[in-house]
C-alpha cells in the first residue's frame, strides 16, 4: 500500500512540476498510467453501483496552479459567451472532450467550430477540451466544467426560443459516458445526471450528439418532445475509431467531419452519418455499433426555423480519416499471416 501511494504521488508530483516549469499549457496531455479507481459508494456492492447515476467525481493530485489557471480559463470563456437576441432562434453550442486522449480533444475542438458554423452560433459557441498534443490553452472537459457551463448558458439563452447543442466525446461505460483526465480526473456521467441538470435548468430544446461506446443509454432518460438526440452506438454496443492518435472517432468523422458539413437537414444528416459508419464497419469486419437517432415530436417546430440558415455551401472535411488507424492494423495483421504462411507456420 505505501509503494503504491508513492507511486501516485511520484506522478503527481512530476505533473505538477511539468506544469510549474512551463510558460504556457503543454500541448501533450499527461498520460493514463494509474488503474481506474472505484468510484461507487455504500457499504454494498449493489448500493455502490446504483451510486454511479448520481454522477461521482473525482479529483486528486492536481497542482494548485493547475487548478486556478483552469478557472480562469473557464471564467474567461463563460464571460465572452454573447446573450439571446430577441425573436430569434439561437444555438448556443457546447463541444466538450471528456477524456485526455488527443482524439477527444481534437474531435471536440473541430466539431465545435463546424456546430458553430452549422448553426449561426459565432460567440456563442464554448469548448471544454484539454491538450490534444497540438494545441492547448482551452477550459478543460469534466463533469464539473461540463455542468457549470451549461448554468452559464442556461442564464444566457431563451428556454422558449433558443437550442443547446450539446456534442460530447469520451470513452463510454455501460453506466455513461466515462470521464478521465490523465490520472487526476475520474468519473461517470451518468443519463439520469445529465437529464437532472437539464430539467433544473429549464433546458428543453436541446441536440444531443454523444460520441461514446454504450451511448444509446442515454435515449431512454432523455427522450423528449423537444429533444434530438443521434449516438454512436447503442445501449449495448461499443463504437470505434478512438485511438488515442486519430483526429477523429468513427461517430464524429462520419456525423460532423462529413455529413453536418453539408446543407443537410439534421436527420438526413444522420441517416447519411448511420450508412457511413455501417460501411466502415463492414469492410473492417467490426461488430455493428447501431448509431441511435431519437428526433421528438415538437423538434420540427424550432429545427425548421434553425436550418432554414444553414449555410449554403459544403466545407470539406478536415483531418486523418478515422479509419487510418485500423486501416494500418489491418496491413500489418495481413502482413504477419502472409509472414506466417511463408515461414511455414
Amino acid at each position: 500500500m505505501k509503494r503504491l501511494i508513492a507511486g501516485l504521488l511520484l506522478v503527481a508530483s512530476l505533473g505538477s512540476m511539468a506544469w510549474a516549469q512551463a510558460d504556457t499549457e503543454p500541448v501533450q496531455p499527461a498520460p493514463h498510467i494509474s488503474l481506474w479507481p472505484s468510484l461507487g459508494t455504500g457499504p454494498t456492492p449493489s448500493m455502490r453501483q446504483a451510486s454511479l447515476a448520481l454522477g461521482p467525481e473525482l479529483q486528486r493530485g492536481r497542482s494548485a496552479r493547475q487548478m486556478l489557471e483552469e478557472r480562469r480559463r473557464l471564467d474567461e470563456a463563460f464571460a465572452d459567451l454573447r446573450p439571446h437576441r430577441k425573436g430569434m432562434v439561437d444555438a448556443y453550442v457546447l463541444a466538450v472532450a471528456l477524456d485526455s486522449d488527443p482524439v477527444f480533444g481534437r474531435e471536440a475542438r473541430e466539431a465545435g467550430r463546424v456546430l458553430a458554423r452549422r448553426y449561426g452560433a459565432e460567440g456563442r459557441v464554448l469548448t471544454l477540451a484539454g491538450p490534444d498534443g497540438r494545441s492547448a490553452g482551452l477550459p478543460r472537459g469534466s463533469i464539473t466544467s461540463l455542468t457549470l457551463a451549461l448554468a452559464r448558458i442556461a442564464e444566457l439563452m431563451d428556454p422558449a426560443e433558443d437550442v443547446l447543442v450539446l456534442y460530447s466525446t469520451s470513452h463510454g461505460t455501460p453506466d455513461g459516458l466515462a470521464y478521465h483526465d490523465s490520472d487526476y480526473g475520474y468519473g461517470i456521467l451518468s443519463p439520469y445526471r445529465l437529464r437532472s441538470i437539464l430539467e433544473e435548468l429549464g433546458i428543453e430544446r436541446r441536440i444531443l450528439l454523444l460520441s461514446a461506446c454504450y451511448s444509446g443509454i442515454f435515449v431512454p432518460a432523455l427522450t423528449s418532445p423537444d429533444t434530438a438526440m443521434i449516438t454512436a452506438a447503442s445501449a449495448q454496443s461499443m463504437s470505434f475509431g478512438c485511438f488515442a492518435e486519430n483526429d477523429w472517432t468513427f461517430f464524429g468523422d462520419a456525423l460532423v467531419n462529413r455529413a453536418m458539413r453539408k446543407p443537410l437537414p439534421l436527420r438526413q444528416a444522420a441517416m447519411q452519418a448511420r450508412g457511413t459508419i455501417a460501411s466502415w464497419e463492414g469492410e473492417y469486419e467490426l461488430d455493428a455499433s447501431d448509431p441511435q437517432i431519437a428526433i421528438g415530436g415538437d423538434v420540427n417546430g424550432w429545427l425548421n426555423r434553425l436550418e432554414g440558415r444553414l449555410p449554403s455551401e459544403d466545407t470539406q472535411p478536415v483531418g486523418v480519416p478515422a479509419t487510418h488507424s485500423i486501416e494500418i492494423a489491418s496491413r500489418i495483421a495481413a502482413a504477419r499471416r502472409a509472414e506466417g504462411v511463408k515461414l511455414g507456420r
